[in-house]
């Protein structure tokens, strides 16, 4: 049997075809990235998700998206931080929370690397352009910015990836004060935590970046395999 894999999905307004209306979504390829890994992918929809369901998977991804609602960490909104999805927040909360309680394997993506830091306790930064000496990471719409990453050794990453690894980051936000059970495992070349993980837990990794993107997929199918 192929683990079941959840994937939690944007909420939009889309297009395609005659219709331009509220849709559930997600890019491809993070389904292409679960199914090649030996899972089988199960969108869940955001404003349906309930613990409940998340009892009948066998692992978690948690996709990138839109900012975090700054209240969920304690703090106002400030100039840069326009788009959040306070519904997505709450659904992948659930998501996450359940998770946790399971003790699931968990791939926390981008925006849900993010809330995986919320979730535990920690807050973000809301822009980095905002803190002296970092560099790009959000290049533009639909654009990708190209970085290294240096991974800690003795974590899973470092086990995963190697000492260093090329990646596609695409985010303006990072993790600020990291929460108590989470250890920072990979860095950018400016500083900028680009991964955390839970050493106690059977499989719980947030990368700031977008493994989903490209050909490297090795972080997909250790997470698949953590399922098994």
């Amino acid at each position: 049997m192929r683990p079941l894999i959840g994937i939690t999905t944007y909420r939009e307004t889309a297009q395609w075809g005659t219709w331009h209306v509220p849709a559930v979504l997600l890019p491809a390829s993070y389904a292409d990235a679960v199914a090649e890994a030996g899972g089988e992918p199960v969108l869940l929809p955001t404003g349906a998700v309930s613990a409940a369901v998340v009892d009948r998977l066998d692992g978690l991804v948690v996709a990138g998206g839109a900012d975090v609602d700054p209240a969920r960490y304690g703090q106002s909104a400030g100039p840069h931080t326009t788009v959040v999805r306070p519904e997505r927040d709450e659904s992948e909360l659930t998501a996450l929370r359940a998770a946790l309680d399971r003790d699931l394997p968990v791939l926390a993506i981008c925006r849900g690397m993010q809330l995986l830091n919320v979730a535990l306790g920690g807050d973000l930064v809301q822009h980095l352009p905002d803190v002296e000496n970092t560099g790009t990471h959000d290049p533009g719409p639909g654009r990708y910015q190209q970085r290294q990453v240096r991974t800690q050794p003795g974590t899973r990453l470092h086990q995963l990836l190697g000492a260093t690894a090329p990646v596609a980051c695409h985010h303006h936000q990072a993790v600020a004060r990291i929460a108590p059970e989470l250890t920072p495992s990979a860095w950018a070349e400016d500083g900028v935590v680009e991964a955390v993980e839970a050493a106690d837990r059977r499989f719980c990794l947030g990368v700031q970046w977008h493994p989903e993107e490209g050909l490297d997929h090795r972080l997909f199918a250790a997470h698949v395999a953590a399922a098994r």
